[in-house]
């Protein structure tokens, strides 16, 4: 089993518009673990960890995210693979 770890910042209309259930949401249906919370420049941050073929099909749905949500960008930086159980909400940062 390849496991990845990516920390991902994503930028445009991304509060307010159920971004960040949509990622809980997308992530444990994908088999996902980690964590997303919203920033306080208006960001969202995420921390995803899987499979990699798993971790790289999210990062490719979060440049479309839920249907309200104008995504402007995506930036997904590689980290450590950590021990994580499951994939929740944090709060903001």
């Amino acid at each position: 089993m390849d496991v990845i770890a990516r920390q991902l910042s994503i930028t445009g209309k991304v509060q307010g518009v159920f971004y960040r259930d949509w990622t809980v949401d997308t992530a444990r249906r994908l088999g996902l673990t980690g964590w997303v919370r919203n920033r306080m420049d208006g960001s969202v941050e995420a921390l995803v960890q899987g499979e990699g073929a798993d971790v790289e099909r999210f990062i490719a749905l979060a440049h479309e995210g839920p249907p309200a949500a104008r995504v402007a960008g995506v930036v997904a930086n590689y980290v450590a693979v950590a021990e994580l159980a499951g994939f929740d909400q944090q709060a903001t940062a």
